[in-house]
């Protein structure tokens, strides 16, 4: 059905623009509220009718399904809009709001179940269960399946954390309602009042999946740690000229879907022609901006590269450091000669397993370079990995 809704409504598949994007976001929200609905009404009047409470209780899951999905449209629609005055770098992270709202109803509407199961525990019935009704229920498992392999899939395509979410939702849903055909089938077979417990355990699973949610969202909105993958796509674009000697401070900020923006350092012989360099940086950064979709900040660092004594010190540094922890790396080497002593500065990456502090670990460095050479006195920048 949605590689049908696809052609008749999004036709073109560049996802590079942000409309089709957009469009792709706006009709598996629709689908998706058009379903829950279905379900919902299904479910509620089988549930009424046969007075068992996992089964109503698994009728509003879908109503909150489907307001869920109206959020997400509104999300997307917002995410939309183009940046202005106010907002320059877009409005991208609007998804991941809407997300937070779709995760706290989720939370709010396993609360409601829960306490409506529980009191059902207390004041056990046996529902009376027809046939329509375990139709019902079956015909809800295999929508879900179908929902939930459609998010996925374009969730996975478009990069929406709001799809992917939903998708695991459509999943968690499918499961929930499992196991209230399960406990509708027990109280039908054995005239054992299971119903109440099976809404419980829909409750229970329902919460879990609100608060696996509001993880998956929040981590953009604090800024989490850039996907491997990414920054490896960023190495190998930068590190394929023979000119390019390295690359360190990394930084990626995410504002959204197609909204990236990073800054790196970049080092290079500083014997080469600077407009040449120049060339050079720029090439980088279109091919960075062409390949991966992020828009880049590329500073240039120049590095000496024969001097005798830079090199020698270099290979003393490495030494000291990967004695301290193998994980240290260090970049933007370079001495100032004064009379009598010189200046070693240098910035050293500090890896998330080493517990040392900071200043710890600078005065460890600085005991083990005077050592080397006493004339040597340390000037050390500890750098964050983002």
């Amino acid at each position: 059905m949605i590689t049908i809704l696809k052609k008749l409504f999004i036709g073109s598949d560049n996802l590079s623009d942000p409309n089709v994007r957009e469009k792709y976001g706006k009709l598996c929200s629709l689908v998706g509220i058009a379903l829950n609905i279905l379900l919902c009404v299904i479910k509620y009047m089988a549930g009424f009718f046969s007075g068992a409470i996992a089964v109503t209780a698994d009728a509003l899951n879908n109503l909150s399904d489907a307001g869920s999905s109206f959020i997400t449209l509104i999300g997307f629609k917002l995410a939309g809009s183009k940046p202005d005055r106010e907002h320059p770098y877009g409005h991208g992270r609007m998804e991941y709001v809407s997300g937070i709202f779709v995760s706290f109803l989720i939370l709010l509407m396993s609360y409601e179940m829960i306490k409506s199961s529980v009191l059902k525990i207390i004041h056990p019935q046996i529902p009376n269960i027809s046939t329509a009704t375990f139709m019902v229920l079956i015909f809800s498992i295999v929508v879900k399946l179908y929902m939930a392999y459609y998010n996925h899939v374009i969730g996975t395509k478009i990069d929406s954390v709001a799809m992917k979410a939903t998708a695991k939702d459509s999943l968690s849903d499918m499961a929930v309602t499992s196991v209230v055909l399960i406990s509708v089938l027990i109280g039908k077979l054995k005239q054992i009042p299971v119903d109440g417990i099976g809404g419980l355990v829909v409750g229970i699973m329902i919460l879990w999946a609100g608060i696996s949610a509001i993880r998956e969202t929040v981590d953009p909105l604090l800024g989490k740690a850039p996907d491997p993958e990414l920054i490896k796509q960023v190495e190998n674009i930068v590190l394929r000229d023979d000119r390019v000697l390295g690359m360190h401070d990394l930084h990626i900020h995410d504002y959204g879907p197609g909204r990236v923006m990073m800054s790196l350092h970049v080092e290079v012989p500083y014997k080469i022609d600077i407009l040449e360099l120049h060339e050079l940086i720029e090439s980088i950064e279109y091919d960075i901006r062409g390949m991966i979709g992020c828009e880049p900040t590329i500073h240039m660092d120049p590095v000496v590269d024969d001097d005798e004594e830079i090199n020698v010190l270099k290979k003393e540094l490495e030494d000291i450091l990967a004695d301290i922890d193998v994980g240290l790396l260090y970049h933007d080497l370079h001495i100032v000669r004064c009379d009598g002593y010189s200046n070693i500065i240098f910035d050293v990456e500090k890896p998330d397993s080493l517990k040392m502090d900071d200043e710890e670990l600078k005065d460890l460095i600085s005991d083990r370079v005077s050592n080397y050479n006493s004339k040597y006195h340390c000037i050390i920048q500890v750098d964050v990995k983002y």
